[in-house]
């Protein structure tokens, strides 16, 4: 009797998979010699993979699906902390720099990173930290400005040639063309030079020129709608031209735009920053991070900081509106994940 029910203790040891019978592996295959690490692991991993899944009761396509999405995205995450950071820094620069962006410090000039200048002067001894903070709003107005402009013609111009197509198409087409003949930096520098400098010249050049990009891209959204059932029950029921395109083609058309948005207004802040560092956009004293480079440009192998700090932050913005850009990307269209 004392035999038989050593055997099925033995039995139950090995084969719940917690103890093997030499203490190293269980049937289950689990390692360890407890064999509770295999079991915790394993749940531990079915939790992680939930978590990572949006519910399904969320509709695909809404705000609230959006919303989960990108916050699930560590990518997005980082952007829209450093993005919101850079715009409430900004604001607040006057409350929380120690020295004004434009006044000058003769006895502090070229001085290193430190407590007094935490990112130290330039060499007309102006404080770079405030100097930085101050000049992202020239970069952040002038990218998302430009952007919003060049949306909003680009999305008429391109529902309009996509809706009515013919003739109509084709002009509007061959007119964008003409745009799109020269890379849209160079003629950005051609309209600065002939109109002049100054952050509204930015603000028109840039948007101007990214027209085309839009007015394509809601153009070629138009044409995969435009013959779907619900338009054509618009049309037969008289509905207003303006009023099927505006209510129901476009909204049905914009997830791209959305996505388009967000790589613009990178796209447009460095090419600010750009105009700037050529002389052709924001001006001194206005200290935008172009202008910055382009003022320090000489100083970079003895004093590197004055350059490389406002490159620096030209960088992580770029980076956190394409990190944006491509979150909003899978939300809104699941299968374009890599």
């Amino acid at each position: 009797m004392a035999e038989e029910l050593k055997n099925k203790t033995a039995g139950h040891r090995g084969g719940d998979g917690h103890h093997g019978d030499d203490g190293h592996h269980g049937d289950d295959g689990h390692r360890g010699n407890d064999g509770h690490h295999g079991h915790g692991g394993h749940g531990r991993g079915k939790k992680a993979k939930k978590r990572r899944h949006i519910d399904a009761s969320i509709k695909p396509g809404s705000a609230k699906y959006i919303w989960a999405s990108i916050s699930r995205n560590r990518g997005a995450q980082f952007g829209m902390i450093f993005i919101a950071l850079i715009i409430i820094l900004s604001l607040l620069s006057p409350y929380i720099c120690r020295y004004d962006y434009s006044a000058t410090d003769f006895a502090a000039m070229k001085s290193w990173p430190s407590a007094d200048h935490l990112f130290g002067t330039d060499d007309l001894g102006r404080d770079i930290l405030s100097r930085v903070l101050y000049g992202a709003r020239y970069t952040l107005v002038i990218g998302i400005l430009s952007t919003v402009l060049s949306a909003i013609l680009g999305i008429i111009m391109g529902a309009v040639a996509g809706y009515f197509g013919g003739v109509v198409d084709s002009c509007l087409m061959r007119f964008l063309d003409l745009f799109q003949a020269f890379p849209s930096l160079v003629l950005a520098m051609a309209f600065c030079a002939v109109f002049g400098t100054g952050v509204d010249k930015c603000i028109l050049a840039l948007g101007i020129t990214g027209i085309p990009g839009f007015a394509r891209l809601m153009r070629a959204n138009i044409l995969r709608i435009r013959n779907m059932e619900y338009i054509e029950a618009a049309t037969t029921i008289n509905c207003p031209t303006w009023k099927i395109i505006a209510r129901h083609i476009v909204p049905n058309a914009i997830s791209p735009i959305i996505v388009e948005i967000a790589m613009s207004i990178s796209r447009n802040g460095l090419a600010s920053s750009s105009l700037s560092f050529l002389g052709l956009g924001v001006q001194e004293p206005k200290p935008e991070w172009g202008q910055m480079l382009a003022a320090t440009r000489n100083y970079i192998r003895d004093f590197p900081y004055m350059v490389i700090i406002p490159g620096i932050f030209i960088v992580l913005t770029v980076l956190s509106f394409n990190l944006l850009g491509d979150a909003f990307r899978d939300a809104l269209d699941p299968n374009l994940k890599d």
